[in-house]
């Protein structure tokens, strides 16, 4: 069972992440190829220590294995299809998205994907962790770091293809796209959302950080104003607020449980440092309104 699995999914990768991820330029076609190849060998070998929990391909405990290959390629369309979508859009009603440099050009369209999938994964981890009864108390049996559903496995698999696309774009254009934090930040990410995965343990945890990604269309979004010239607009000061807010709750409030997990800690004081630089930026942002009034 395991081996017919593992060819199947092999015969639908022979198609590298490179040809999914058709907004890839050129240049970076050898570096997605040789990051997806490198993670591809090291997820089998993983599994193959773990094939004893592949009794069937229905059981519960193991379910979320055979949901990593089948979501691990949607998110690489959506990649594709976003981006793309996102250019287009931009070329007819964006009139000053044609003078961008060629750079800018590519981080304005892969923050569309961003966006995308921060709201995506925001709305699922909040209807799991709030709306649905999974987690609550006194509906299962189980302990609550051993619950876990379908629809976790798979936002799982489509953040972890989500952030391995991005990292690669982030290597090949560094440090034009981010920095080493980005790099940090990715491979954190995706280590912590792996092993929950492949375990079935953890998922409420791993969605209550996937949930902080509701900040992201707020940092887009100011970066798409910086970029248009609109320092100076409502919106511009509006989303600084909300910003502000939303990282402050994301960072200041959970900062005592986070410190409990092994990851956590690293994730919490990066976002401590960024939580420090939106607040410089929306003072810098409040002291020039009143200056121009």
């Amino acid at each position: 069972m395991l081996q017919e699995h593992r060819l199947s999914w092999k015969s639908r990768s022979r198609f590298p992440i490179i040809q999914a991820l058709g907004f890839a330029p050129p240049e970076a076609f050898l570096c997605l190829w040789s990051i997806e190849r490198q993670f591809e060998r090291w997820f089998w070998e993983q599994l193959e220590l773990i094939r004893w929990r592949a009794t069937s391909v229905r059981s519960s405990k193991s379910f979320g294995l055979y949901q990593f290959s089948p979501a691990l390629s949607c998110a690489k369309l959506l990649a594709s299809s976003v981006y793309d979508l996102t250019r287009k859009i931009s070329t007819v009603h964006f009139k000053g998205y044609d003078k961008l440099s060629r750079l800018q050009r590519i981080e304005w369209n892969n923050r569309g994907f961003s966006t995308f999938h921060a709201i995506v994964v925001a709305a699922v981890s909040f209807y799991l962790l709030v709306v649905s009864d999974l987690f609550k108390s006194g509906t299962q049996g189980e302990f609550v770091i051993n619950r876990k559903s379908f629809l976790s496995d798979t936002i799982f698999g489509i953040s972890l293809g989500y952030f391995l696309s991005d990292l690669a774009m982030i290597l090949w254009h560094f440090p034009s796209l981010g920095g080493k934090e980005y790099v940090l930040h990715h491979g954190l990410s995706m280590f912590s959302i792996f092993l929950s995965l492949v375990s079935g343990k953890a998922h409420m945890y791993i969605l209550m950080i996937l949930l902080t990604e509701t900040t992201t269309p707020f940092v887009n979004l100011r970066w798409y104003l910086d970029l248009a010239g609109q320092k100076s607009s409502n919106l511009y000061l509006y989303n600084g607020v909300a910003l502000f807010l939303g990282w402050m709750v994301k960072t200041i409030f959970p900062l005592g449980f986070y410190t409990l997990l092994t990851v956590s800690p690293i994730l919490t004081s990066m976002n401590l440092f960024w939580f420090w630089k939106i607040l410089k930026g929306m003072m810098k942002t409040l002291s020039r309104k009143r200056h121009v009034h």
